[in-house]
């Protein structure tokens, strides 16, 4: 039986969006009538080829190439050509296929008379909620425009900044994986080599060496059970990571370790108020722009924070005095700021100054972190060498002296 993907509203306006198996799409538009909504759009879900599902959540569509689409669909629209034309004139420019399909499916909707935002929302691989709930605001209230414009910004903003962490921790990693590889490499093909001098002089040897060799020895033995543990270990760690638990402990960790902490803190202070900020800019309630910034939080204390200050905003309550009384990773200089827009009303303009200012500081950051991790990642590799040598090579040093 086919499956079809629908967005529907009731009479309040309210959103439904899910899938329905049935047989037909009038049989699939009836079902969805009787539960009270009238459907926006119906489409049947085409079945993909199992491999091409299996990578299907792997390609994304990059800030920059987001951020040039707003730029360009903020100018076309300016220019006063339709929608349907604009999207048009940027799928016929796109080179990168994934997004091009995006953009001539958006252009299809668009001319099924289906508003952009709700369009978008078919495609979250490619628009997240900041972005459909600011594109809905700005159909809305006829500033769609402006709205590009502020999306345009917050997407440079955001490129800039996540590059500049990569570009901080490529060095880092690099190191970190070469020195794993030729760990492994070593223990698999050289040191198996070296045990039989130690085998030719029977010799008494100490309890790291012994570890070392036994290990080595198993490894060499079994090459694609070794690998597939790696594997599969590799892989517990990362589900555990993306798992709720995982994150508690880890998020937690990198809010505890020196250095990571103060980046990690100020990342999302920045990021908090670039988003919030945009999104009241643009209209969005402050109830609804918390619930919206919570998903885009990458710290999960963070993440947990803002959802209870959304929460707690619906009651009636002051967002400073949320983040005041609970247990909040926030620093106290965003909440003193927060308390500034609060009593002055410029609420928005805050956030933005306060998003500058972090930004400015996760750059510095960025700027002086391959200076410190250079000489931790020295310290390391020392202890690895110095491991090695005393297990392997000073053994081998004791037996020349006594032939």
């Amino acid at each position: 039986m086919p499956t079809f993907e629908y967005l529907a509203k009731n009479q309040k306006g309210k959103e439904k969006k899910g899938t329905i198996e049935t047989t037909t799409k009038k049989v699939a538009a009836e079902e969805i009538r009787e539960k009270g909504f009238w459907p926006v759009y119906i489409e049947e879900v085409k079945k993909r080829p199992i491999r091409k599902r299996l990578f299907s959540g792997i390609r994304g569509v990059s800030l920059k190439d987001k951020m040039i689409f707003c730029r360009h669909l903020g100018v076309l629209i300016s220019s006063g050509l339709s929608m349907s034309r604009a999207l048009d004139i940027l799928s016929g420019q796109e080179k990168k296929q994934s997004f091009k399909k995006i953009i001539i499916a958006l252009g299809k909707d668009v001319r099924k008379g289906i508003a952009l935002a709700d369009a978008m929302i078919r495609h979250p691989q490619a628009f997240n909620k900041v972005f459909t709930s600011m594109v809905k605001v700005g159909e809305t209230g006829g500033s769609l425009e402006e709205v590009l414009k502020i999306l345009s910004s917050q997407l440079e903003k955001d490129h800039k900044l996540v590059s500049k962490i990569k570009g901080a921790l490529i060095y880092p990693s690099i190191i970190i994986i070469v020195m794993i590889v030729i760990s492994i490499l070593m223990m698999m093909f050289v040191i198996p080599k070296i045990t039989t001098v130690f085998e030719e002089f029977d010799a008494e040897l100490p309890i790291s060496t012994r570890i070392v060799i036994a290990i080595s020895d198993f490894m060499a033995a079994n090459v694609f059970l070794t690998l597939g543990i790696i594997f599969v270990l590799v892989g517990s760690v990362v589900f555990f990571y993306k798992s709720e638990p995982g994150k508690k402990i880890f998020h937690k960790l990198f809010l505890k370790t020196p250095i990571i902490s103060s980046l990690v803190i100020k990342l999302n202070s920045a990021r908090f108020a670039r988003i919030l900020s945009s999104l009241l800019v643009s209209g969005v309630s402050l109830v609804e722009a918390l619930k919206i910034t919570s998903d885009t939080l990458e710290n999960y204390y963070f993440k947990i924070s803002v959802e209870k200050a959304s929460e707690d905003v619906q009651k009636g309550m002051a967002l400073t005095d949320i983040l005041s009384k609970n247990e909040t990773p926030f620093p106290f200089l965003v909440i003193k700021m927060l308390k500034v827009g609060e009593d002055t009303g410029k609420t928005p303009d805050i956030l933005e100054r306060l998003a500058d200012f972090y930004e400015e500081e996760v750059d510095q950051i960025t700027q002086n972190l391959a200076a410190v991790i250079e000489p931790v990642l020295m310290v390391v590799v020392g202890i690895a060498v110095a491991f090695f040598a005393i297990a392997i090579i000073k053994p081998i040093y004791s037996l020349m002296q006594l032939v």
